[in-house]
């Protein structure tokens, strides 16, 4: 899958910045993970989202 290679490498290795650029705590990041997610009708991509991580047990 192609990419925006800078902010897919930002937020792949810092996504605590998007939080701050939201003026929210950098710590949020801890709850979602960061990936590159292709949306199938029409083939329509996204450069990344960060999807909230599972409930830990």
């Amino acid at each position: 899958m192609r990419t925006d290679s800078l902010f897919y490498k930002v937020f792949q290795t810092l996504p605590g910045v998007l939080f701050e650029l939201l003026g929210e705590p950098s710590m949020l990041a801890a709850n979602y993970n960061f990936k590159a997610v292709e949306l199938k009708e029409l083939a329509k991509r996204t450069d990344g989202v960060f999807l909230p991580k599972p409930p830990q047990t």
